[in-house]
């Protein structure tokens, strides 16, 4: 099992009380911090407004930290889970996802999805098109961008997008362009999307959930003609950890004592629920070992894990390291 961190941003209110201007020094440094450790990857979302509620605190915008991750790491890959189709042309978007990749040397990764948080997206002027337009979008838009890397041009004529000779130069380092990491469970349509194109999938954690999107998955791959066992699945998890039961108490008491302020108890509590669940990899390093050890044996090979107070706190990332990744690697 290999195993990426989230670098907080401000998405989930993990940058409260942080002044702004220091906000870049504290993501910079702790992608350096893993760029030295044993992280396979580093990771954004790409979201504009917080959760669980849209507030005034700042969310950094994806695609300008992966340029900024890019020139300050040197090992790491560096993703986003996941890039909105919708927000940005495809073509477009392949033009600075190869520009990236240049800056990293060969490391980024395109994480893409259909999208899914309507406020932000009527917010920011794109409608809110119907679940079905939207994946049509990611179609088409994974199609554009794939050769687009591969041939430098691309001309494409499809429902939603046109492209007409759009020269993408440079091509990115890596062979074939970018990995295509695309996210979500969508039974009949985002699996079968990820069948036809993703290296990697990105599904529920939840140890059913994720054997029955499997199921699902490898029954698309059979019939669009593609290999199962070549697809690697990843999970995002929510972390956090300590060495008994009572100071992880104390720490979600601490993150919940941060947020409330900005996003009300209700929808803060509702948040951290999630952090908290059986499924989550919150615990003691004992505990979220067997957890990830459920998750790894029904195939799971990556896991991308988020800690609320990575910005505050780096020891529930430094007792990951020294106890939860060797059990699983």
């Amino acid at each position: 099992m290999r195993f990426g961190l989230f670098i907080p941003q401000g998405w989930r209110l993990d940058l409260v009380d942080i002044p702004t201007d220091k906000h870049w020094s504290v993501m910079r440094d702790l992608a350096t911090y893993a760029d030295n450790s044993t992280w396979d990857s580093v990771w954004v979302y790409d979201h504009f407004h917080t959760v669980p509620v849209p507030t005034d605190e700042a969310t950094h915008e994806a695609w300008t930290l992966m340029s900024a991750f890019a020139a300050s790491t040197e090992r790491l890959k560096l993703g986003q889970m996941c890039t909105a189709m919708s927000y940005r042309n495809p073509a477009y978007l392949a033009k600075v996802a190869a520009t990236v990749d240049v800056i990293a040397a060969g490391r980024t990764q395109m994480g893409i999805g259909g999208g899914w948080y309507e406020h932000e997206w009527r917010a920011y002027g794109y409608g809110f098109p119907s679940a079905g337009e939207r994946l049509g979008r990611l179609d088409e838009g994974v199609q554009i961008m794939r050769d687009a890397w591969r041939h430098g041009r691309v001309t494409f004529d499809g429902k939603y997008y046109q492209v007409h000779d759009a020269i993408v130069a440079p091509t990115p380092p890596q062979q074939g362009g970018l990995p295509l990491w695309i996210a979500g469970g969508g039974e009949k349509v985002t699996l079968r999307i990820a069948a036809k194109y993703a290296q990697y999938t990105n599904f529920s954690s939840v140890p059913a959930e994720f054997e029955r999107k499997s199921q699902i998955l490898a029954a698309h791959c059979g019939e669009v003609g593609t290999d199962y066992d070549a697809i690697v699945r990843s999970a995002n998890v929510n972390s956090v950890i300590a060495s008994s039961e009572s100071e992880v108490t104390d720490r979600l008491k601490a993150i919940r004592d941060r947020q409330v302020p900005k996003a009300g108890a209700d929808a803060v509590d509702a948040m951290l629920s999630n952090v908290a669940s059986p499924d989550s990899a919150t615990g003691t390093p004992e505990q979220v070992i067997e957890r990830l050890t459920r998750l790894r044996d029904l195939g799971c090979e990556y896991a991308i894990v988020y800690f609320p107070e990575a910005a505050y706190d780096r020891s529930g990332i430094e007792l990951f390291e020294r106890e939860v990744i060797p059990a699983l690697s």
